[in-house]
């Protein structure tokens, strides 16, 4: 047998009331705790951006071994290329020049490589990366002489780019989008050789000779692909007047689709190929970078390191950001 006590209609309705606020004090902290955690990890298939395509090309860019200017790894990439991109409508050509070695000081031909697409709008957006390797893996323990593959200090930005080329031609609005791959960003044997030669050659040529459209914005895109993606805001691109709110646009953009590895915090304070373009062609540039990199100029930067999922949502946020500028009126 078992008792079963009375209980009155007033014990009824208190214990309701403290059951209900009960259950809104666990929401409230359930809430809380949600918000201070962030979003929810995202998945590849949630993203509308194909990382999977875009992690293959990084591997065909990496199967063609070390891309160091001059090079006939870097040749065979730059044939790929210029077929890849021509197959998705852009006018893509080279633009050729020479450097002197830093070790023998014998010519070392390089080329920028430079797509556009719908050449005759004079209102127009820059987004690039570099494209050559290191000579060598200087700062690996066991073998710096070693072979550096560079596929996400080199290939990252480039393998996004392949794949948001698919959907520049969907763009719409009255805005040009110019990719440009920059070489010569680190063909350095030692401290005191020079960086970013592509980018400052193209920086000097687009003073020297004005193009027929003005570049809006340049967005550069490197070591995108890390694995364990963490992307603050790059400190000069913040604290420049005319790229801050670039800066704030793009991070804005991640905010509202989900993307937390998009850090709205200041980071570190890096020379890199958007300094030419900021100081030499007084261009608003900022630098998309996970500096944070352990396998960074060593043996180990290989596709294994690079992921996916971390190349669907830095694209999916560039190609967000980008439809929603093209669709922007026109500057004046």
């Amino acid at each position: 047998m078992r008792f079963t006590p009375k209980i009155s209609a007033q014990k009824l309705y208190l214990a309701a009331v403290v059951a209900a606020s009960g259950l809104l004090i666990g929401y409230m902290v359930w809430r809380e705790s949600v918000a201070e955690a962030g979003p929810r990890p995202l998945s590849l298939k949630e993203i509308p951006f194909d990382g999977a395509q875009a992690y293959e090309y990084l591997k065909q860019i990496c199967d063609l071994g070390p891309r160091v200017s001059g090079s006939k790894g870097m040749q065979a990439q730059q044939k790929l290329l210029l077929e890849h991109f021509g197959e998705f409508g852009a006018d893509a050509t080279l633009q050729p020049f020479k450097v002197r070695h830093p070790r023998d000081g014998s010519a070392v031909p390089m080329a920028n490589l430079i797509a556009r697409w719908r050449p005759e709008l004079t209102d127009r957006i820059l987004l690039c990366a570099h494209y050559d390797t290191r000579p060598f893996p200087d700062r690996d323990r066991v073998d710096p002489q070693g072979v550096f593959l560079g596929a996400n200090d080199g290939g990252s930005g480039v393998a996004l780019l392949m794949e948001l080329a698919r959907h520049i031609p969907e763009l719409r609005g009255d805005v040009g989008v110019d990719f440009v791959l920059f070489d010569g960003e680190e063909l350095v044997y030692g401290e005191n050789d020079e960086y970013f030669l592509g980018s400052t050659y193209f920086a000097r040529d687009y003073v020297a000779n004005p193009p027929h459209g003005a570049y809006r914005w340049a967005v550069l895109l490197d070591m995108v692909a890390d694995a364990d993606l963490k992307i603050p805001q790059e400190l000069n691109s913040l604290r420049w007047p005319n790229t801050r709110p670039l800066v704030e646009s793009i991070w804005t953009t991640a905010k509202k689709l989900g993307v937390r590895e998009f850090i709205a915090r200041r980071g570190p304070d890096l020379r890199d190929d958007h300094l030419p373009l900021h100081d030499i062609a007084k261009l608003p540039a900022c630098d998309i970078i996970d500096f944070d990199y352990p396998a960074w100029h060593t043996r180990g930067d290989t596709p294994e390191r690079c992921s996916a999922l971390s190349l669907a949502k830095v694209g999916w946020v560039i190609h967000e950001w980008l439809k929603a500028e093209v669709a922007k009126p026109r500057r004046r």
